[in-house]
């Protein structure tokens, strides 16, 4: 097995101010507030779940404050938790550069960005969904979309449609309850 090559720089702690943040135009019109130490989890889902919108910003704030950091991404104005995720990943690898006084990516920014992980997780679903719905609708066989898939049959692509309607289902259930 290859060895990863080693950071530039050490990872080092860093302290961050969990602020409440408020989007004005945005879906969220304010964020729960946050314990002490948002990147330490008592409860594993729950501290997940607390965390994600200090983890989206927190990348946003060290990695997209710039006009050309965002330029990275498809969005101008507000990264996406993939997008976030993606950027970490892609600065990690090197694949990205940091610009001018933009910090190291650290172990904080790497729980942040794990933490958005479902939430990234959840937008490939709703894309994936909306491309299966859009392509049937559009006169597309189930065969001709396991093709582009890439499954054997048109029944393990009506299936994977299925299933996925079914987990953004039960995921609009969970924001409903929560």
């Amino acid at each position: 097995m290859p060895r990863r090559p080693q950071s530039r720089t050490p990872l080092r702690k860093q302290s961050v101010d969990n602020k409440v943040f408020k989007c004005q135009g945005c879906r969220m019109s304010s964020i729960p507030p946050q314990p002490a130490d948002a990147f330490t989890a008592p409860s594993a889902h729950e501290a997940r779940v607390q965390r994600a919108y200090t983890s989206l910003f927190r990348i946003a704030e060290r990695h997209a404050a710039t006009d050309g950091q965002r330029r990275r991404q498809a969005q101008s104005h507000m990264i996406s938790p993939y997008e976030a995720v993606r950027l970490v990943s892609f600065l990690l690898s090197g694949a990205a550069q940091l610009e001018g006084e933009e910090p190291e990516v650290d172990r904080a920014d790497i729980t942040a960005a794990l933490s958005l992980l479902p939430l990234a997780r959840a937008e490939m679903d709703e894309v994936e969904a909306g491309i299966l719905k859009m392509a049937h609708g559009r006169g597309m066989t189930w065969s001709e979309i396991a093709f582009g898939l890439g499954l054997a049959t048109p029944q393990a692509a009506r299936q994977r449609h299925e299933r996925l309607a079914s987990r953004m289902e039960s995921g609009a259930e969970k924001k409903a309850d929560g």
